[in-house]
This record gives structure tokens, C-alpha cells and sequence, in this order.
């Protein structure tokens, strides 16, 4: 029997967010960029642009600036994607991070997060 994989959904890394949307932003994800749900965002200083978190760029994708809630495949040209970027809590387990980030970059990333009201629980 072949063993299927499932993809992550917005419940495996979202606890809890504030009412009517308040925990949400519609953000433009800069082209050529492919997101997963879960996966945490940093925001190009330059553009504006949502990219995924880059701990060792020096263009702004540097800092954690939210979560992304659905799958986006920007290959080609600009779109449009929704993302966690305040008053949440998150299940740490759930969220997507760069291959190559280490323990201390991931507390900062959290902490930056943390000051943007997105609190991680491990019991959530």
C-alpha cells in the first residue's frame, strides 16, 4: 500500500486568533517565492514585499514579520496571500522555518513574533 503524505493545514500551527479577522493582513508575496502554510515571513525593507524568513539576509527578510495560513506559489509575478501578523498563539511544532536556522536564530525569530502579540505555546 502506497503511503501518502498530507500537507499542513492552518490548524496544525494556528491555536488561537483574534476575532474578525483582526489577527490577519493581506500582504503582496514578492515573485518567485513558494510558501507553505505555517511558514514563517519576513518583509523585504525595500519592496515591502513578503518573503520566507531569511535569518542571514541583510534586506529586512532578517526579522519575522508573520505566518503565512495557506500554500502560495508566487513563481513568475507578484500575488496576493493573507498572513498572521498580530494577537495570536501558535503551535511551535506547526511552524516552517529555514533548513539551516539555528536553536538561537529560531528564539530570536520567536521573540520578534512575541512583540508583534504572535505567543507560541507548546500546549496549545
Amino acid at each position: 500500500m502506497a503511503v501518502q503524505t498530507e500537507p499542513n493545514r492552518l490548524n496544525d500551527f494556528l491555536a488561537w486568533e483574534e476575532v474578525q479577522l483582526y489577527s490577519r493582513k493581506k500582504v503582496t508575496i514578492l515573485a518567485d517565492e513558494v510558501l507553505a502554510v505555517g511558514q514563517v515571513v519576513g518583509k523585504v525593507t525595500a519592496s515591502e514585499k513578503y518573503v520566507a524568513f531569511n535569518q542571514d539576509a541583510e534586506d529586512g527578510s532578517e526579522n519575522a514579520a508573520g505566518i503565512v495560513i495557506d500554500n502560495y506559489d508566487a513563481t513568475g509575478a507578484d500575488i496576493e496571500g493573507v498572513i498572521i501578523a498580530r494577537h495570536a498563539m501558535v503551535k511551535p511544532d506547526g511552524l516552517v522555518w529555514p533548513a539551516d536556522i539555528e536553536t538561537g536564530e529560531k528564539e530570536a525569530a520567536l521573540a520578534q513574533l512575541e512583540a508583534l502579540g504572535i505567543l507560541t505555546r507548546e500546549e496549545a
